[in-house]
């Protein structure tokens, strides 16, 4: 099978992403989970997700017909056991090498246990540039970032369980931040900018990142605690410009310890570019 080179790592999400292909082993790959990915006691799910959408575009973005995929479409993951920092193995499987689209698996183990199992269609996103859009969204209306609440004023404490805020640079709505002063509005609305410090530039890989990457939007509902993924949808709608992204986190249901968290991700040009739905349990502190 053929597969595409792995990126030469030279910026930290790269490098942190780069697979090891096993040799005589199709499919199967070594990773690494990296700490400085982590929020709270696991890695970040959106980290994740793409490091599962790396190595699918390495399954599917090689084919004798010369139609390889190496673009997300559509990943869905399912989040099985946390994921700690530390060695990992990827296993993917191509289920359906097609012309236009092809489909995969992508499973991420750690010592026998499996953390995440994701099935993926991936295409070409190139083809879009120019394609016929039509939407009825809009992008968010907020600051501009030097104008929102950069995550370095959160309290140390926080900052020290949180590592993954130094692996991006996210700047907060201060309309959405009330929950960070113990003023949570009950809307269920998070939004913010995202780029990553060292000058990355957001590609499909990135926003399967991105649409993991705001505080959790239960915070905005008063509620503080850990809100673990169980599962998570994203749909990657075109590759986006340089600069900053723009990203919405909102809910409209929360009942019985379980929320739903829609993302929509917006490029520097005003595009919508990914959009995802993800089923979160929210920990709820005893009475």
């Amino acid at each position: 099978m053929n597969q595409i080179p792995i990126p030469v790592p030279i910026h930290r999400f790269d490098r942190d992403t780069a697979l090891t292909a096993r040799p005589g082993a199709s499919g199967l790959y070594d990773a690494e989970l990296y700490d400085s990915w982590r929020i709270g006691q696991g890695v970040n799910g959106g980290f994740l997700l793409a490091l599962a959408g790396r190595a699918l575009a390495a399954e599917l973005g090689g084919g004798e017909d010369g139609h390889g995929h190496t673009d997300p479409f559509s990943i869905s993951a399912y989040y099985l056991s946390a994921s700690r920092p530390g060695p990992a193995t990827v296993r993917t499987e191509t289920l359906r090498r097609g012309r236009t689209v092809s489909t995969g698996t992508a499973s991420i183990a750690q010592n026998g246990e499996e953390r995440l199992r994701a099935m993926a269609t991936y295409g070409d996103l190139d083809g879009h540039a120019a394609g016929d859009v039509r939407t009825s969204a809009a992008p968010p209306d907020m600051p501009p970032p030097d104008k929102c609440v950069g995550t370095e004023l959160a309290p140390p404490e926080f900052l020290k369980e949180a590592p993954l805020l130094d692996s991006i640079e996210l700047r907060l709505d201060p309309s959405t931040v009330g929950w960070a002063l113990g003023q949570p509005s009950g809307r269920g609305l998070i939004q913010g900018w995202l780029r990553l410090p060292d000058g990355r530039e957001p590609d499909p890989l990135m926003l399967l990142l991105a649409v993991d990457s705001l505080p959790p939007v239960s915070f905005d509902l008063g509620l503080p605690g850990w809100a673990p993924t169980l599962e998570l949808t994203a749909h990657i709608r075109a590759k986006p410009a340089p600069g900053w992204l723009r990203i919405t986190h909102s809910t409209r249901n929360f009942a019985d310890g379980y929320m739903e968290e829609d993302a929509e991700v917006w490029d520097s040009s005003g595009r919508l570019v990914a959009q995802s739905r993800q089923l979160a349990r929210v920990r709820q502190p005893r009475p």
